[in-house]
């Protein structure tokens, strides 16, 4: 890397860094999500906006594979930390409940969508059709965890019981999801030499030892975990899942869920540096160097008539899917209509899981590139409209709510 290069680059992390916290912070002044107005920044910098003009001129070829890198980075740190943030959606919210609405959430939406990747060519032809099929039934079926509760602290729902349920299911969903992925990249996906899925046994076992380990490691020094040894460890992990074909995101996300396995006050104090270190680098530099890489892939200028229709009806089955799957579990589990539509309404954000998914299906040949632009355009349509929807269901955010309000939806809800 020469002088001029290094100059470009630095000057471009500075840029991209500025661009994304104003982005979310008009987000915000907007009702939404910060990370919302992240995205449309990173489609803005691509060739949506004057046939990719702006993007040439701000990051030329030479300095963006160390971008690309960069964001890789950017997304195994944002996704061992909601692995670390797994456990926060398991307690305190009726554990049936939250399985069965987990469920209905991604079954529904996944039939439907894989009946529609099997009517729909989305693939690269190195691509195997089920792979293909079953990508865009997963691709419909994500809910974004973190995103979610993010929006349940802003509407002041995370001590709610509704909301506890919310985070447990979307807990649950999104588990299924990182599984489901795993084993449509190792169905679909090309490139990749199929013996090495046999190491998935031994990697799992090395996990679960690790687990064993570090609980003693921090027992022994009083609460104390080097991040530096947590984070080569995440490192580590998610070179094992892309080295099998799995994917790096899903070696990132398990070694987080590890480390979340230390609890107590021991573990918290042993996972706040490494919590913060993670947030610091991954979140607040890098993420949004995805976003930009992401909005590289996305070109919605070229969008005609047929494409706009093939948008409607990827909205139209998303939704659909999403809110008639949650409700009929929220029902099912003895919730009310208007609770049941609000639980709808909050698994139906995808946000950027759906991002990170859908990146890692254009990687494999399982999303060609107009494909790929539909389905982030579905996945920050259907993640904007949540908040106008809770708005409806319930009214503006309210940061506390009434006492006796919420002792009469805790009883209730434990009776679930």
């Amino acid at each position: 890397m020469d002088s001029n290069t290094i100059v470009i680059l630095l000057l471009d992390l500075a840029l991209i860094a500025i661009l994304a916290r104003a982005a979310g912070a008009l987000a915000r002044r907007f009702g939404q999500p910060a990370v919302i107005g992240e995205v449309v920044m990173g489609i803005l910098l691509g060739p949506t906006v004057l046939h990719g003009v702006v993007a040439e001129t701000l990051f030329p070829g030479q300095v963006r594979g160390y971008l690309i890198a960069f964001a890789n980075v950017g997304i195994a740190l944002f996704m061992f930390v909601t692995g670390l943030e797994f456990r926060r959606g398991d307690g305190h919210a009726p554990r049936r409940a939250a399985i069965g609405i987990g469920l209905g959430s991604i079954v529904l939406p996944f039939a439907m969508g894989t009946s529609l990747g099997a009517w729909w060519d989305t693939a690269t032809p190195d691509a195997t059709p089920l792979g293909a099929h079953l990508f865009m039934g997963l691709a419909l079926s994500v809910t974004a965890f973190p995103v979610l509760a993010r929006i349940l602290d802003d509407r002041g729902m995370t001590r709610q019981p509704l909301g506890r349920l919310a985070l447990a299911g979307a807990a649950f969903c999104d588990l299924l999801a990182w599984v489901l992925l795993a084993g449509v990249l190792a169905l679909g996906a090309g490139g990749h030499q199929p013996w090495r899925l046999l190491w998935l046994l031994p990697y799992v076992a090395v996990m679960a030892a690790c687990t064993v380990l570090l609980r003693r490691l921090v027992q022994r020094r009083a609460g104390r975990l080097n991040p530096v040894v947590a984070l080569a460890g995440l490192l580590a992990s998610a070179a094992s899942t892309e080295w099998m074909g799995l994917h790096f995101v899903l070696g990132a996300f398990l070694f987080g869920i590890v480390l979340s396995g230390l609890r107590g006050p021991a573990g918290e104090r042993a996972l706040k540096p490494v919590r913060e270190s993670a947030e610091g680098l991954g979140l607040g530099l890098l993420m949004p160097v995805y976003f930009v890489v992401a909005g590289w892939q996305v070109d919605l200028s070229v969008l005609r008539a047929t494409q706009l229709v093939q948008l409607l009806v990827l909205l139209a089955i998303a939704v659909v899917g999403k809110v008639a799957g949650t409700m009929v579990a929220a029902r099912v589990s003895g919730l009310r209509p208007r609770e049941a539509a609000i639980l709808g309404a909050l698994m139906n954000t995808r946000g950027l899981t759906e991002l990170i998914v859908l990146t890692a299906g254009r990687q494999a040949g399982l999303l060609n590139d107009s494909s790929y632009s539909l389905l982030v355009a579905m996945a920050v349509l259907t993640t904007l409209s949540t908040g106008p929807i809770l708005n409806r269901l319930q009214g503006r955010p309210k940061r506390a709510g009434s006492a006796s309000d919420d002792t009469t939806r805790e009883s209730r809800l434990q009776q679930v």
